[in-house]
């Protein structure tokens, strides 16, 4: 593997070499970077080209100036990068590193949940092959695919932010609307919980009658300008995951499972008793350190209590700690919610990845980092997420065909252990590749999203050098999505021997 590993890394340091020289010679020939200045009327012209072409090096052959950016860049392994100057005669490097924090937090998490819905999504329809849900999920996936991006950031702008942050103002919804969203909620609910036509009817009338007393219900709790939810909902919420967890991995019935479960539940509401002037104003050390420890404890607990399903016993303990613990924030969210909205009356922002000079506490800025984040990742994430779906789709109707899934069946297990246990993994192969270039390829792809939301991002330094022909912004943009590329094409690669021990030899 180590053998494996090494010469993949040279052969990328070829590609990334040979992709680097040909962006450099494009950039460079694709315009010519003192146009502004040799049609300036400014007295101080002739010093502003000078000053100019000694940031970029201009007086140099293009072939000494990529070599010079090029050792700069192998200083990088000793920690000591250097990216050049910008036209301004900024340190490019400090830019990057703006740029990358920025970027990558937002490809970052467009990534998680693209991943975790698509595939969720993926399973699901391969499950219910040719059923309603089946056929509309295709639809939706294919319409998510399609999208044009700057078209889906300006219909998201109208209606997630500008007619949401109107709506906030005096949150109403009528009942007739109630009962619209209701029936639209039971249609989509029946479909997923399939069923005979009986018990289809059943959970239509149910969630078509249950959805719009809710709704009517938060209205007049005004929910929306002051959300609650106390301990009460917190231990209820987890006891019901420790519930569903055990029960789709091994099923109620095994104790081992379903007792460190609960327990993790009844610690969490231990926990939110015991951290909760803590969380008043945290930071962000305490929230890290709250997630080490809703991942050990409940490990533990699994570990001690699981016996022969000690694995199954910790992988549903940590679910239900990280969930509680995620619950006891959102908690601690909902309560400085109001507080947020008499700080920033509109809270949805349509431009930029901050707000400037914002007043408050950690939950304040918190919320406004949130609440920036909202729209550009659901614009990254919808489109991910039809491809995770459909290829996860495709892969597991793909493995249900194989020989050791009939034999598995024939055995006797539940559908539940078939799909899980022995499909899943299995399936999990191709869509570890469609993950590491997503990843990659959003870096890319987020240019268009940064543009039209104002971030500013790895897509607004490579626009930037790129119209000012500028190579070092551009080059820095490339080292960066240049080298996810391939590191990720190399963890996908790694990925395969952890889910199939037969790919290691």
């Amino acid at each position: 593997m180590l053998k494996f590993i090494l010469k993949r890394l040279g052969s990328a340091a070829g590609v990334l070499l040979a992709a680097s020289l040909l962006l450099y010679i494009l950039v460079i020939n694709s315009g010519d970077p003192l146009g502004d200045l040799r049609e300036s009327n400014a007295e101080n012209r002739e010093y502003l080209m000078q000053q100019r072409t000694e940031y970029m090096n201009l007086e140099q052959p293009w072939y000494l100036r990529y070599l010079t950016w090029l050792t700069g860049v192998s200083k990088c392994f000793v920690g000591a990068c250097d990216l050049g100057r910008n036209i301004n005669g900024i340190e490019v490097t400090d830019l990057l590193a703006n740029a990358a924090s920025s970027t990558l937090r937002l490809v970052l998490l467009a990534t998680v949940i693209a991943a975790i819905l698509g595939i969720a999504i993926g399973v699901l329809t391969a499950v219910r092959q040719y059923s309603g849900l089946d056929y509309l999920v295709t639809f939706l996936t294919f319409l998510f695919f399609s999208l044009p991006v700057f078209w889906a950031a300006v219909l998201l702008k109208e209606y997630m932010a500008i007619g949401y942050n109107n709506w906030l103002e005096n949150p109403q919804i009528s009942l007739g609307t109630s009962i619209m969203i209701g029936v639209v909620a039971g249609l989509v609910l029946q479909m997923l919980l399939a069923g005979s036509l009986k018990r289809r009817g059943i959970t239509f009338l149910a969630t078509a009658i249950f959805v719009p007393l809710l709704l009517q219900y938060s209205v007049w709790l005004n929910f929306y300008r002051f959300p609650q939810m106390g301990p009460a909902v917190i231990i209820v919420l987890t006891v019901l995951l420790a519930l569903s967890a055990t029960a789709m991995s091994v099923g109620l019935k095994e104790k081992r499972v379903l007792y460190p479960a609960l327990i993790t539940a009844v610690l969490v509401l231990g926990m939110y008793y015991a951290t909760f002037w803590l969380l008043a104003e945290p930071n962000g050390w305490l929230l890290l350190g709250g997630a080490i420890l809703a991942v050990v404890i409940p490990g533990l607990i699994g570990k001690l209590m699981g016996g022969r399903l000690s694995k199954a016993a910790m992988g549903v303990s940590v679910t239900v700690g990280l969930v509680g613990a995620g619950l006891t924030v959102l908690d601690h969210i909902f309560r400085a919610w109001p507080g947020f909205l008499d700080l920033k009356g509109r809270p949805i922002a349509t431009i930029g990845s901050s707000t400037a000079n914002l007043e408050g506490g950690f939950w304040d800025h918190f919320l406004d980092n949130a609440t920036q984040l909202l729209l550009p990742t659901i614009v990254l994430a919808i489109i991910s997420l039809a491809s995770y779906s459909r290829y996860t789709r495709s892969s597991m109707l793909e493995v249900q065909q194989q020989d050791y899934i009939r034999t598995a069946r024939s055995k006797g297990l539940s559908e539940r252990t078939v799909i899980f246990r022995h499909a899943f993994r299995n399936a999990l192969i191709p869509i570890a590749t469609i993950a590491a270039f997503d990843f990659a390829g959003l870096i890319g792809g987020a240019v268009v999203t940064e543009t039209v939301f104002g971030w500013k991002g790895m897509g607004d330094l490579f626009n930037t050098g790129l119209h000012a022909v500028d190579p070092a912004p551009v080059m820095a943009f490339f080292l960066v999505t240049g080298t996810a590329a391939v590191l990720f094409n190399l963890l996908a690669d790694i990925v395969y021997a952890i889910l199939d021990p037969r790919i290691r030899v």
